[in-house]
């Protein structure tokens, strides 16, 4: 095996190294931090292929050797992406009893009877920017994080009281910089939370989906353990609003940077469908995720990933494959007659939120746009810094002005 690519944890050139791992070949051993080696798949249809692979698990207890051999200890910095219980980290029949739990609450019916909910968050949001003194502000964090975490928020229960440390709980999952004395702290912090709004709901159970999980659980304790319960609102209150504030955040940007783009929207040429669909692939909301493990030996474009081995799935790369989107797939073109992504997955794991994520950039962005039409970046977009993560592909703050209608 050839050395292994070691990830920048800092993720402060995403689409840089991931164009570097792409030239080492659609499937290539990476090192991650803590000095865990895994294959990173990158080409589009390789990884497609792979995410439909049912000899491709998720469930490190069953299927990947160095955790089944205690090799990984409980400080490694991504722990909880593989320790927690739940249908991410589930496989076979263990996946499909917990997704059904989940996603009759990400039907398209009920996603679309959310619909006045999200365009009542994105409204209050645009009042409060607009009320806000001159001067740059910070529309990740005055926008793009509110709206899809209040969403969520609302969806799950969670009292306004626990959001502060939820999100810091969030952040901290998502920042793979972080020092492992730090990463086994906020691992408690997460499950902690969590676990306080189980028992709030236990003694005061509401109208939301958190709610609805524990009574499944309590009703009939073989469809859901109480580590799967808390496991389950991990997965949904974190993935459930990352993926979303990325979107956001990359789209807005992209739109402030190609004005010809945004002008073939404004004079109705192409849509807000496709500017999401081509930020999605041009910047993958979560570049990469971990992780997958051979159930058996698994061929793929004439590597062998060994049965037990790990697997990194490289989105942002498989992005930009220019096998798929040809030379100038790192060009953000809402024109592209091809806009194929796997920035929300493929097969048996496929986000059970996606519906959720565009419903709420299809309301947000024409209505942010519309609202201040003459909105700028406030600083050079080379000064933009990205997230602490080599998962998380978005920026720490996004500085603009905003220029009402």
């Amino acid at each position: 095996m050839e050395r292994p690519y070691v990830i920048d944890t800092s993720g402060d050139d995403i689409q840089g190294e991931a164009a570097k791992i792409r030239e080492r070949g659609t499937v290539t051993p990476v090192e991650l931090p803590g000095g865990v080696v895994a294959w990173a798949v990158t080409g589009q249809e390789p990884l497609k292929r792979l995410l439909a692979d049912p000899r491709v698990s998720k469930d490190p207890h069953l299927h990947w050797r160095q955790w089944i051999d205690g090799e990984i200890p409980d400080d490694w910095p991504l722990h909880i992406w593989v320790s927690v219980r739940n249908m991410f980290t589930a496989y076979g029949p263990d996946h499909r009893r917990l997704r059904s739990l989940v996603s009759r609450a990400f039907t398209a019916r009920r996603t679309e009877a959310m619909r006045p909910r999200v365009e009542e968050i994105t409204r209050d949001l645009l009042d409060r920017l607009a009320a806000l003194p001159p001067g740059p502000v910070d529309l990740r964090e005055g926008f793009a994080y509110p709206l899809p975490i209040e969403v969520i928020c609302r969806l799950f229960g969670v009292p306004d009281a626990s959001r502060p440390a939820l999100r810091r709980a969030v952040d901290g999952v998502f920042n793979t910089a972080q020092s492992p004395e730090a990463s086994v702290s906020n691992q408690e912090d997460m499950y902690g939370i969590l676990q306080d709004l189980v028992d709030q709901k236990r003694r005061a159970p509401g109208d939301d989906m958190a709610s609805v999980l524990i009574a499944a659980r309590d009703d009939d304790g073989t469809r859901l353990s109480e580590e799967e319960l808390v496991g389950t609102l991990i997965l949904m209150i974190s993935a459930g609003h990352e993926t979303t504030v990325n979107l956001l955040d990359h789209a807005i940007t992209a739109v402030l940077t190609h004005p010809g783009q945004h002008r073939l929207v404004r004079e109705g040429k192409a849509g807000w469908g496709e500017v999401i669909e081509e930020s999605l692939r041009w910047q993958a909301p979560v570049a990469n995720l971990p992780l997958r493990y051979a159930v058996e030996d698994v061929e793929l474009d004439g590597v062998t990933i060994p049965k037990g081995e790990a697997i990194l799935a490289g989105y942002a790369a498989a992005g930009r494959d220019p096998a798929l989107h040809g030379h100038d797939a790192d060009r953000f073109d809402i024109t592209r007659p091809n806009k194929e992504h796997l920035s929300f997955g493929y097969g048996a794991h496929f986000c059970v939120g996606a519906h959720l994520a565009r419903l709420e950039a299809a309301i947000a962005l024409p209505a942010l746009f519309e609202r201040f039409p003459g909105m700028a970046l406030a600083v050079d977009p080379s000064e933009l810094r990205p997230v602490e993560s080599f998962i998380s592909n978005g920026h720490r703050s996004l500085p603009v002005t905003l220029a009402p209608a």
